[in-house]
């Protein structure tokens, strides 16, 4: 048969609802805390419920809830019990202990402290006995009893103890503690009293002082004190309210002394304004040290953010700087535009390629791992460091004694060549060999660091002593604390028996002192008296010491903050002094190395526009010829396009004049043909055999003026006449036919081309046209023949012309062949100057 059982965790709740109002132990703080748990326990969840809704009870959309959240309306705190914070109570006793204390009424009672009445025997022992939490001291250990976790019901309790080895019920541990017994000493205890009837000790009217409240007493609690006894003393010199003669000197009696405490707690008054006087300086003293620390971090934390993005800036810009140079260098070096492949053969055989020393910007990192190797010292990292470092080595380090020998000759570049380098270090060789033999021997030189040292006065030899050894010092140690333990128990023993052999004699004094009460009275006096005059003693004591603190502070701090500030200004004098030394050392170096650097950057700057000269006339070559290469390829094109075009045009224009010539010959008679020609022979020949005539007469009356220039210039005559051509006659006879070629006339249109080509050798003029540069001379046989010229005839140049047209030779009425037609001269004459 088996039994199930549900386990449920006990839900521990960390404090309840009210026990701000029944618990007696929960105590709070202030009035806000107990509003605030007011509030939690007004607004808890548990006084919110469920309530059904009937029409909806059994619904499970969400628009239709099945029940609703109310506050519950009743109050589970009964009226009775007081809803007010509890320490009102603590709050109006303490105000009367304070007006007790501060305004000397020894008249004003304080209310009893109440505190629970515990039945130790009854319901109340158990709080009384408790054992510690020691390890292994009680049968189950402290972890077990706070254990917290769920452990098994069913489980048997006796095995679990069995399991365990029992533990002894006393156990000796030691303890040491690292603080002291003043650190650890809590507040002193006061036992409790009994007053005989009728009396009044003085102690009790302090009895409102407590520790941390009055308690150590300070100089202000001795002086209450004093003032309390003098109001009681008066108190006591004060006159009777019953006798009616005395009230008026009672009450001047009490105005006196009204005056007087008035003045003192003014007194009191003014110093505490000037505490708070003073409080309130150092609060602003405080509060503008604080605005000018912010305001200092502020600008700090500015400055810092400046620094950061202006290095960032700085960065980028030396970035793209770089990227710009590269990119520059590598257009520079290919102006040629000559791309090259990757040749394996020579990057291998050059050690200074990117195969054994890649490059970092293209993605390879050779230098992994090398912050292990930064070198890390105080002398490198420090200021201090550096400057111990550079007094620690020698002056030859810092300035160096080897002058690096010039060149002789260093030529314009500054490079001395390596046969030249030779030949200086094989006459340095030379030289010192000389030298050394010419030398002889040298005549010692005295030391130069030489230094008497004189030896100190021997000191007599130091006396030692033996050490002991420690187990024998510890057994002296032992030996002399039992020593010391033998002898106090003797002396104790001794003391004991001495009581024991007079306990009779003490008896007897015991006895009759008792009865001398007028010596007993003297001496209480006596004593009285003593500790008046020591109380006395103590607060004039108290009092001078707290003058000669005071005084003693205001020195010190005065020669303190002197000394501070002559110490730092000792330390800032030596610093600055330090400084200035670094600075003016810096400075030489800065001025030694911007010489160097200016004569560099000169020699620098020379070879840079050397290299930019020789880069511009490189480029400028390179670029002259490349814009006359591009000039000649575009000029021949212009004219092989223009030729090119200027044929066609002037074939196709041919044609069509060719074909109205034609046609206009067809129709046409004789007599027109007649005019035609004695047109032409009148516009063309005529004026041309007139221009050949006067050019013919201008030089033979030019030729005299020649004849008597290089007569007076060479002298020889003779030879310039015999080089004179002779004219020739008959160029301009009528009875030429048209169209038919002059002898010679191809030689001199060939010598002089400026001169005017006659109407019958138009085709030759066409065919002798020199072609444009880079082009071949076009072929007499694609052109069309000029007119006036017969078709199947021999063209002037020795060509024969194409064959006529079926069928267009035609013979004349009169007989005579037209092999040709015979198109206008006009218009062949401007069809070859358009050539030209």
């Amino acid at each position: 048969m088996s039994v199930g059982q549900t386990m449920r965790a006990p839900r521990v709740q960390q404090t309840r609802t009210h026990d701000y109002l029944y618990d007696n132990v929960h105590t709070l703080s202030s009035e806000k805390d107990h509003a605030r748990h007011m509030f939690k326990a007004h607004t808890s969840v548990d006084r919110v419920k469920r309530v059904p809704l009937y029409n909806t009870m059994f619904s499970a959309l969400r628009h239709h809830p099945r029940f609703q959240m109310r506050l519950e309306t009743t109050d589970p705190v009964p009226r009775f019990i007081s809803r007010q914070w509890r320490g009102y109570s603590t709050q109006a006793r303490e105000a009367m202990v304070r007006y007790k204390t501060f305004n000397y009424a020894p008249d004003v009672k304080l209310p009893a402290v109440q505190f629970a009445k515990h039945d130790v025997g009854g319901q109340d022992r158990y709080k009384f006995f408790r054992r510690p939490i020691i390890p292994f001291l009680q049968q189950v250990p402290p972890e077990v009893v706070l254990h917290t976790s769920k452990l098994d019901p069913f489980s048997q309790q006796e095995q679990v103890m069995m399991e365990r080895s029992p533990t002894p019920l006393t156990r000796t541990v030691d303890v040491q503690t690292d603080y002291r017994e003043s650190e650890t000493q809590t507040d002193p205890y006061t036992p409790e009293y009994v007053v005989r009837p009728g009396s009044q000790p003085e102690l009790l009217t302090l009895a409102t002082l407590s520790y941390g409240h009055g308690l150590p007493a300070g100089l202000a609690e001795v002086e209450m004190i004093e003032r309390a006894r003098a109001k009681r003393a008066w108190e006591a010199t004060l006159p009777s309210l019953n006798d009616v003669s005395q009230l008026e000197k009672r009450k001047r009696m009490m105005d006196e002394m009204e005056r007087k405490e008035w003045s003192l707690r003014e007194q009191e008054i003014e110093k505490l304004q000037e505490a708070r006087l003073d409080l309130l300086t150092k609060i602003l003293r405080e509060r503008e040290e604080n605005h000018v620390e912010l305001n200092s971090k502020r600008l700090d934390k500015l400055w810092s953010k400046k620094q950061k993005e202006r290095e960032r800036k700085v960065n980028w810009i030396r970035k793209e700087h770089i990227k710009s140079i590269r990119k520059l260098t590598l257009k520079r070096s290919r102006v040629e535009g000559n791309l090259e492949r990757r040749d394996i053969t020579q990057q291998y055989s050059k050690y200074d390629s990117e195969v054994y020393g890649p490059r970092t910007r293209h993605g390879v990192f050779l230098d992994k791992g090398s912050e292990q190797f930064v070198v890390k010292s105080r002398y490198l990292d420090t200021y201090q460091g550096l400057l111990e470092l550079e007094h620690s080595l020698p002056d030859f380090v810092t300035q160096p004694r080897v002058v690096a020998p010039r060149p002789k000759s260093q030529g314009k570049t500054g490079f001395i060549k390596r046969a030249q380098r030779r030949q200086n270090e094989l006459d340095e060789i030379y030289k010192g060999i000389k030298d050394v033999k010419t030398k002889g021997k040298e005549a010692p030189k005295p030391l130069r660091f030489l230094q008497k040292i004189e030896k100190p006065i021997p000191r007599p030899p130091t006396p030692s002593v033996e050490v002991p050894n420690l187990v024998e010092e510890e057994k002296e140690l032992a030996i002399i604390f039992l020593q010391q333990v033998i002898r106090g128990r003797a002396i104790q023993n001794m003391m004991f028996e001495g009581k024991e052999k007079r306990q009779e004699l003490i008896n007897e004094l015991r006895s009759t002192h008792a009865l001398q009460s007028a010596e007993q009275q003297m001496k209480k006096q006596d004593k009285q008296s003593t500790l008046n005059l020591q109380r006395q003693r103590r607060l004039h004591e108290h009092k001078e010491s707290f003058i000669d603190e005071a005084m003693s502070q205001l020195e010190g701090e005065s020669v303190g903050d002197m000394m501070d500030f002559l110490s730092k200004e000792l330390i800032r004098l030596q610093e600055e002094r330090r400084i200035h030394a670094y600075a003016m050392l810096a400075e030489r170096q800065r001025r030694i190395r911007e010489a160097e650097e200016s004569g560099r950057r000169q020699v620098e700057e020379r070879r840079r526009r050397e290299e930019d000269e020789i880069f511009k006339q490189v480029v400028k070559v390179h670029q002259n010829s490349v814009d006359t290469y591009l000039e000649d390829i575009i000029l021949s094109s212009m004219d092989n396009t223009a030729d090119k075009q200027a044929r066609e045009e002037i074939q196709v224009m041919a044609q069509r004049i060719n074909e109205v010539a034609y046609d206009m010959e067809d129709r046409k008679t004789e007599l027109e043909s007649e005019e035609i020609v004695a047109e032409l022979v009148s516009t063309f020949l005529l004026p041309e055999v007139q221009k050949i005539t006067v050019r013919e007469k201008v030089k033979i009356q030019q030729r005299k003026h020649l004849l008597a220039a290089h007569k007076i210039v060479h002298k020889e005559t003779e030879e310039v006449i015999a080089q004179q051509p002779t004219p020739v006659k008959g160029q301009g006879s009528r009875g030429q036919t048209v169209g038919s070629p002059k002898p010679g006339s191809a030689k001199e249109g060939r010598s002089t081309p400026t001169k005017t080509s006659r109407p019958g050798s138009a085709a030759k003029s066409i065919s002798q046209t020199p072609p444009p540069t880079g082009q071949a001379p076009a072929s007499p046989a694609n052109s069309r023949p000029p007119s006036g010229t017969r078709r199947g005839s021999p063209a002037p140049d020795g060509t024969s012309s194409p064959k006529p047209r079926p069928g267009s030779a035609r013979r004349r009425s009169d007989g005579s062949a037209a092999g040709s037609r015979t198109a206008s001269p006009k218009v062949v004459s401007s069809s070859a100057q358009a050539t030209q």
